[in-house]
């Protein structure tokens, strides 16, 4: 299973997305703010404050302690741990992580427990064995 995730709006304390699952639209995301210094350089991370940087990831459906529930987990993500898809509507619910939603209000995403449980239900039909990636950019 392939997950795209295309940013689209780049703002300052935000950043806002559009998930595709296999070539397919999926939902909109939300994530904190890109914080890119320049061309060959790397993303200045703020501690809690920072998105992921661009590039492809494995992906595990994990128990989550911190959440209770089984949840999406990006893996080897550089210079981040447990980074999730989770249900969140605003840059204030993420550290990092990705929320899932419609992006129906400026810099929000809304329904996003409905997109948290629907991508968990896709990942859980796929064929036993498949592998899931996602990639970023």
């Amino acid at each position: 299973m392939e997950i795209t995730l295309t940013r689209i709006a780049k703002q300052d304390t935000y950043t806002i997305g559009r998930l595709e699952i296999d070539g397919t639209y999926f939902c909109d995301t939300l994530e904190p703010a890109w914080r890119d210094i320049g061309p060959g350089k790397p993303a200045k991370k703020i501690p809690g404050k920072t998105a992921i940087p661009e590039g492809r990831y494995a992906v595990a459906v994990t128990f989550s302690p911190r959440f209770k529930r089984w949840l999406p987990l990006l893996l080897h993500v550089p210079m981040f741990e447990g980074i999730r898809i989770h249900a969140g509507n605003s840059s204030q619910d993420t550290a990092g992580c990705i929320l899932p939603g419609l992006n129906t209000l400026k810099g929000r995403v809304t329904d996003s427990r409905i997109w948290e449980k629907r991508i968990v239900h896709k990942l859980a039909e796929r064929p036993e064995g498949e592998g899931v990636w996602i990639t970023i950019k």
